[in-house]
């Protein structure tokens, strides 16, 4: 069986949903900024996450946080078929919100693990899915919705930081801050380590600490993001390139495709339903 991706873009609430197959080689190393809550339909799929392999086979959840880094590949034959929802950060927090009183508003949300084996959890992300991705009526996808957000609940916990890491975490966030706000400049780290307070080997070695990445490597990460949001609402893959500081069209393509598997235009087709000639 060839590679398959499907895609779908939630109306309401910007949710994607994905359903695709790989064999081998899946994708690198990259980011997203949402949450990924999936499971694995066929075969066997492999990652790394949180500085661990992890294998997740049909009857698995898994569950990623925004910035966590994973790659993907299938290391047995037949390869792996999988579903997957991405959440937005706020979208999930403020739903969580409103469906619960006691949720704390000075905390960040976390998954307690990254592969969840729970048959109750594993059924409703597949029925919330297939609500999601078939369209179906409004009250009912809203209703399941509600169902899959309470099950996540039972697998997540409200973290506060521990004092001793407020420094070097307050200094990686301004560098994070600074690098979103100029993504499609040709920042330095000097510019970054001025900006922040401190030295570029500090900058660093915190930036790491906190996002187990590089500030150039979360640089490309953060211009990917981007770089789909820009797409999914019908900008041009050149001008997407040329606004986020890609040398060119192909250079955003390139990496685009390493990270998702999908071209920049195959992207925005599958989000607007709009036809792209230069397709690369």
């Amino acid at each position: 069986m060839a590679d398959w991706l499907e895609l779908r873009q939630h109306a309401d609430t910007g949710i994607e949903t994905i359903r695709a197959h790989f064999e081998g080689h899946a994708y690198d190393p990259h980011w997203h900024d949402s949450y990924l809550v999936g499971i694995t339909l066929t075969g066997t799929q492999q990652f790394h996450c949180r500085r661990e392999r992890h294998r997740s086979t049909p009857g698995d959840a898994f569950l990623l946080e925004p910035g966590e880094i994973h790659d993907g590949d299938a290391p047995v034959e037949g390869g792996f078929t999988y579903l997957t929802f991405y959440l937005a950060d706020r979208w999930l927090s403020d739903t969580l919100r409103g469906l619960y009183d006691a949720t704390p508003s000075s905390y960040s949300l976390h998954f307690d693990q990254t592969i969840a084996r729970a048959p109750q959890l594993v059924n409703t992300i597949a029925q919330t899915f297939f609500t999601l991705h078939n369209d179906e009526m409004r009250i009912v996808q809203q209703g399941m919705m509600d169902g899959l957000l309470s099950q996540l609940t039972h697998h997540c916990q409200w973290r506060k930081r521990l004092s001793a890491q407020r420094q070097s975490a307050a200094i990686a966030h301004r560098a994070r801050d600074y690098l979103y706000a100029h993504r499609g400049e040709n920042v330095g780290l000097d510019d970054v380590a001025r900006e922040t307070g401190t030295d570029r080997f500090t900058l660093t070695r915190c930036f790491k600490h906190e996002f187990h990445l590089s500030p150039h490597a979360w640089l490309i990460q953060l211009r990917l993001a981007s770089a789909r949001a820009m797409l999914a609402k019908g900008e041009q893959p050149a001008s997407v390139a040329a606004a986020l500081g890609f040398a060119d069209q192909s250079h955003l393509g390139r990496w685009f495709q390493r990270a998702y598997r999908l071209s920049p235009a195959r992207y925005r087709s599958l989000c607007t339903n709009l036809p792209d000639a230069t397709v690369k």
